[in-house]
């Protein structure tokens, strides 16, 4: 007698497989697209927030805003998210997304007042929730 017992998977049992990871995928990438997009939001507002204390210090000690990084006590290499710039006039600190986040043409905008420090979200087109955003800048 011969028999000869063939050993794998039938075709059905690859497309079932193929249809659960094809919607376990449907649901887990754009969850971790809105993760990484809250992530990278929370990343440039602590950037610019880290530099607060140094520019009231700033201000108390020289008797006016600072005008760049280095006044202000950062480094250039603080954040690859974006980019910081300050605005004595209107008092700002500003960090703005560039290319190399998810949030592209979008910032924060915290203004120094008299009554502390404010937090405005900037954006250009970019979708993102205010559920997404630092508690304190929403």
């Amino acid at each position: 007698m011969n028999t000869s017992h063939q050993k794998g998977f039938t075709l059905v049992e690859l497309l079932i497989v193929v249809a659960i990871i094809g919607v376990l995928s449907s649901i887990a990438v754009p969850t971790y697209k809105n993760y990484v997009k809250k992530s990278e939001a929370a990343a440039g507002y602590a950037t610019a927030r880290a530099l607060l204390t140094n520019i009231d210090m700033h201000i108390q000690e020289q008797g006016s805003f600072p005008t760049d990084l280095a006044d202000a006590g950062g480094s250039d290499d603080m954040n690859n998210l974006g980019l910081l710039s300050f605005d004595d006039t209107e008092q700002t600190v500003t960090f703005e997304f560039n290319g190399n986040s998810t949030i592209d043409n979008a910032s924060f905008v915290l203004t120094r007042s008299n009554t502390g420090w404010g937090c405005q979200f900037v954006s250009a087109g970019v979708s993102i929730e205010s559920s997404e955003l630092p508690k304190s800048c929403n």
